[in-house]
């Protein structure tokens, strides 16, 4: 299982591979051309032809937290990260004990 992270730090956000930069507006739902209909009070994006990617990236999407950077993690090796137990269980139940994660800051 994935799930995204977004870890906040006071003054930056910057960029990964999986973050891009737009504009953002807004439409009317329907039918759209994942095949899903849906409705105006559904949390749902739709996506430019380039990042559409003739339907690759239909229904992407999954449990994602915001986090504040307060520590080190000394044994976390290259990009892993250490959650506070909040923070995990509200991607995985806790009994799991490691999950795969994309996160950015």
């Amino acid at each position: 299982m994935w799930a995204a992270i977004i870890a906040m730090i006071p003054l930056a956000l910057s960029a990964t591979a999986n973050a891009f930069a737009g504009d953002a507006t807004f439409f009317a739902p329907g039918l759209g051309a994942c095949g899903a209909v849906s409705h105006s009070t559904d949390l749902i994006v739709a996506l430019s032809p380039a990042q559409f990617a003739g339907g690759a990236n239909c229904f992407h999407g999954g449990k994602f937290i915001e986090a504040t950077v307060v520590d080190l993690c000394p044994g976390c090796a290259g990009d892993s990260i250490d959650l506070s137990p909040s923070a995990f269980q509200t991607l995985e139940n806790p009994d799991v004990g490691r999950i795969q994660v994309n996160w950015n800051f």
